[in-house]
């Protein structure tokens, strides 16, 4: 029956492919093949952002002191989805099946995907979907390329398109989530994988149609930054500063995470136990300063309006970092991109408070591009998307900033899976050799 099936198929494809063969122009069977990925990722992303926003308005009446058992029971829940329905893993996973694994996403883990991560995101985690999403949409991409047969660099592009799609959708950015699924996957030799930019762009733009229809998605910018007009030159050099300033806590943040990874990985106990206790901590720190909780894409916005005091700024920022840590670190399902932008905006407002002369859209641009690019190594693809998302016009004051976290950053990327084989075999070594 298989063969049969298949037969069939190879039939089909051969009808449609015959008018596309002697076309005289570059549009091909593959361009269908991508756009058709894109409006099923489109699909994929709009039904589970809808989703996602109804769990969150459910579970966020529970305010004040019931936010740590709400916290605790939504960790445990993810921890037992993961347990018995699989470990669908991390971003580091995804990166090492593109380089290593010859671009295929295995999609039989989405399940458990799916179910924890919309657990972890609604409850309120200090994480965001776009993980979630690039994993599903990107390992559609591997599924419809088995399906088609392809093989080689054909099977790793639709998989890094699939990517593509979850990011552009999310974003709201098709050229801004093409290239970041192109840039994540390797720190080095960016131009490794551009090779799949065209696949990439074509079902990122088709996805983005999908999912704005989905979801009433507006074309404003998503984040309500003041209006910004260049007032000289030196705006460049503030730029640059202010970067330093965002990488330092880049690198806070990167530490912060390997001191609680170090934590959880001593308790000897069931996933679901260390994802109880992550939501514990959660649920405490949101308690005490509520704007940590969630993932930042409505957050940022209430931190422009909040006009807080140093003290506070500085609480929010140093509890942002906590919280996005033990999220990452106990077993918590999401990304961190969009909760990164909110902590380069908490810097912002504190560096705005000591410079006040400096225009506050400039500030805060320049410290989201400075810590998202130390930590994910991918400048331009952030100098793209904070353009698209914050409407901040001036593009090179973005990418000055994004440059300056991006080579400030730590020798060891914070996604072990960016480093060449060779140095992850190494740092592989020498830990295992740390455990003996």
């Amino acid at each position: 029956m298989k063969l049969k099936r298949r037969r069939k198929l190879v039939k089909y494809l051969d009808v449609l492919d015959y008018p596309i063969r002697f076309n005289p122009f570059v549009f091909s069977r593959m361009f269908l093949l991508w756009a058709l990925l894109g409006l099923i990722g489109g699909i994929i992303s709009g039904t589970y952002w809808v989703v996602l926003m109804f769990l969150t308005d459910v579970i966020g009446v529970y305010q004040g002191w019931l936010v740590i058992p709400v916290m605790a029971i939504a960790g445990l829940l993810a921890g037992l989805i993961i347990y018995f329905i699989g470990d669908p893993g991390e971003m580091q996973l995804i990166v090492n099946n593109i380089r290593f694994n010859k671009g295929k996403l295995d999609p039989k883990n989405n399940p458990s995907m799916i179910l924890s991560s919309l657990i972890c995101v609604a409850s309120g985690g200090s994480l965001g979907p776009e993980s979630p999403l690039v994993q599903v949409t990107g390992s559609t991409g591997s599924w419809m390329g088995k399906l088609f047969r392809l093989k080689g660099e054909e099977l790793r592009s639709l998989s890094i398109a699939g990517m593509a799609s979850g990011f552009t959708a999310l974003f709201g950015a098709p050229l801004g989530g093409s290239l970041f699924s192109l840039e994540i996957l390797h720190h080095k030799h960016a131009v490794e994988y551009y090779q799949a930019i065209i696949p990439a762009l074509v079902a990122s733009g088709f996805s983005y149609i999908v999912f704005a229809i989905i979801v009433q998605l507006g074309l404003a910018p998503l984040w309500d930054l003041p209006a910004y007009e260049m007032a000289n030159f030196f705006d460049f050099g503030w730029a640059v500063l202010f970067a330093v300033f965002a990488t330092i806590v880049g690198w806070g943040f990167i530490f912060c995470t390997k001191f609680f990874k170090k934590l959880f990985e001593k308790l000897k106990t069931p996933i679901y136990i260390k994802t109880m206790i992550g939501g514990i901590l959660l649920g405490v720190i949101a308690y005490y300063i509520p704007l940590t909780r969630y993932f930042s894409h409505f957050e940022i916005n209430e931190l422009l309006q909040e006009n807080g005091t140093v003290q506070f700024l500085v609480g929010v920022l140093i509890f942002k970092i906590i919280a996005i840590a033990i999220t990452v670190t106990s077993g918590w399902r999401g990304g961190f991109i969009i909760p990164l932008f909110f902590c380069g905006t908490a810097l912002g407002l504190l560096i705005h408070t000591v410079f006040p002369s400096i225009s506050l859209s400039l500030t805060i641009v320049s410290c989201m591009a400075a810590i998202n690019a130390c930590v994910t190594r991918t400048p331009m693809s952030t100098t793209i998307l904070l353009a698209t998302l914050t409407g901040f016009t001036y593009f090179i004051p973005i990418l000055f900033a994004s440059l300056t976290g991006y080579f400030l950053a730590p020798r060891i990327p914070f996604i072990g899976a960016q480093m060449e084989k060779e140095e992850l075999i190494q740092v592989k070594n020498k830990s295992t050799k740390g455990i003996k």
